[in-house]
């Protein structure tokens, strides 16, 4: 039996296609923002009909709420992978650390961080995608709760949203000296203050 064209194949896993029109609509919002979002530009992207897009997204939200998910995964794996491999860790290690993942978002990785950031404020008009972009806070501070105590971890977590919307969105990101200011001064302990135990301490 001869082998069948990449296109049948395609065709009849419709797993496969929903994860390439979901990864093409990332692209397109890494490239023209929500705004720009269209289905036709999302199945030239993938190299689908138009047709298989509106199949399987029927509306532009849905294709957002898709592509908020996939990059909420990509997230969450993120962490869980940086926490495994620092089990343990001081204040001045975590300032650093936490600093250089900071300085990544407005460096390197700034394209990645934007698509998120931009994904993650469409929850602001879209409730839809409101308990995904409450799962990204949940992740972050669930991370820092096995370094911390659980009021500091959310203060962090509200620290490190603030500085990259404010790396991603001025005209200049923060410095590296003013990240680790900032971070030290949420997560050093204060003896003035009756905070619980971190977990497991």
């Amino acid at each position: 039996m001869p082998a069948q064209p990449p296109a049948a194949r395609r065709r009849r896993d419709p797993e496969r296609r929903i994860a390439e029109i979901t990864e093409a609509t990332l692209s397109v919002i890494a490239e023209r923002g929500i705004e720009g979002l269209t289905h036709r530009a999302v199945a030239d992207k993938a190299g689908v009909p138009l047709g298989a897009t509106t199949y399987h997204f029927a509306t532009k939200d849905d294709l957002i709420e898709a592509a908020l998910a996939l990059a909420y995964e990509r997230y969450a794996a993120m962490l869980q992978q940086w926490a495994a491999q620092r089990p343990d860790l001081g204040v001045n290690q975590l300032v650093v650390l936490l600093t250089d993942a900071m300085m990544g978002v407005f460096g390197p990785n700034r394209a990645y961080e934007a698509v998120e950031l931009e994904l993650y404020v469409a929850a602001l008009r879209r409730p839809a995608l409101r308990p995904i972009a409450d799962q990204y806070t949940q992740a972050t501070t669930g991370v820092l709760l096995a370094y911390v105590d659980p009021v500091t971890a959310q203060a962090a977590t509200a620290a490190m949203n603030g500085l990259t919307l404010r790396g991603l969105a001025a005209s200049e990101p923060p410095t590296r000296a003013e990240v680790e200011d900032i971070l030290r001064r949420i997560l050093t302990p204060n003896p003035a203050l009756a905070t619980p135990p971190a977990p497991g301490r």
